[in-house]
């Protein structure tokens, strides 16, 4: 539940900035009770000006050097791409809940990394006649938030966003090279490379193939959903320690890498899950654009874990 002192929306040209991130802190701990994760919030300050979600996109394409990318899904889902920001969240899946709290802290743009309408095209006819679709638009329009697409602009970045916040969060940025799966660590069992990755990207389960005991130093660090043919592929060029995967098609992958270990195979798997593998990229995301928008505040709420483990 949110706390009731948040239900009115911030006036920014009245509210100053300390006022704000109370407020703001206020809600993160309202978040806490409902299982999110905490927002994580960088260098917010008063606004110098007003852009349109349109030119939000528009200036973090050209921030980013991004080239045009044809057929791409990043697109606005929802809301009007001229309406005025009043702040900006970041998350993986604009859930229910997300939005709730985008609204809460009266921020009326979501970028989001992954579908919102349960598909990859986002098509709102996917399955007909979608009662939870059609609730979850009304919901947005209610509170006028546009939420974007951010996910092949944001792996064209250079580095990609997603490997370098993974990176950057686990603290293997001295190991990490742009644009690479590949990188090499310090010597480490599985077991502990497993902790590693629990605590410092806040994971309360992973799944894993191999031997605890094993000494890992060779990664290949695929967060997402890769697929199984390239997941594969990876394992049978590189021969790495350990694969540490967002998602995986456990008739494709996960059996490769059952038969391969019971052959004698030397690589282990590792399974995040795919909103936890990925979320570091969208958490840095808020600092790579917080000071391109000096006058708008950006915010990232984890869409955090949809399973309850029992």
């Amino acid at each position: 539940m949110m706390m009731d002192n948040l239900h009115a929306p911030f006036n920014y040209s009245v509210v100053n900035r300390r006022k704000f991130i109370a407020a703001a802190l206020q809600g993160a701990g309202a978040l806490a009770l409902t299982g999110l994760p905490v927002l994580s919030m960088a260098n917010i300050v008063m606004p110098a000006k007003q852009l349109t979600v349109q030119q939000v996109i528009g200036l973090i394409l050209k921030e980013g050097n991004l080239a045009h990318i044809p057929n791409t899904v990043d697109t606005i889902k929802a809301g009007d791409g001229n309406q005025q920001v009043t702040a900006i969240v970041t998350t993986m899946f604009a859930t229910i809940a997300v939005i709730e709290a985008a609204a809460k802290l009266n921020a009326n743009f979501i970028i989001a990394h992954e579908p919102t309408l349960y598909n990859h095209l986002d098509d709102k006819g996917w399955v007909k006649d979608n009662e939870v679709v059609k609730q979850k638009l009304q919901l947005l329009d209610k509170y006028k938030i546009a939420v974007w697409r951010f996910h092949d602009y944001c792996h064209a970045l250079k580095p990609d966003a997603i490997s370098y916040g993974v990176a950057k969060k686990t603290g293997w940025l001295p190991y990490f090279k742009a644009n690479e799966t590949m990188l090499t660590i310090p010597t480490i069992s599985l077991e502990k490379l497993t902790q590693h990755l629990k605590l410092s990207l806040g994971i309360q389960h992973v799944r894993v193939i191999g031997s605890l005991s094993q000494q890992c130093a060779t990664i290949a660090l695929l967060p997402g959903a890769w697929g199984g043919q390239r997941q594969v592929s990876i394992v049978e060029k590189e021969k790495p320690d350990v694969l540490i995967a967002g998602e995986v098609v456990e008739w494709e992958t996960v059996e490769y890498m059952r038969d391969a270990k019971l052959l004698g195979g030397k690589t282990a798997l590792i399974v995040l899950g795919h909103a936890a593998s990925e979320d570091p990229g969208m958490e840095w995301i808020v600092d790579w654009l917080q000071p391109k928008l000096p006058g708008i505040p950006v915010a990232h709420i984890a869409s955090g874990d949809p399973f309850v483990w029992l």
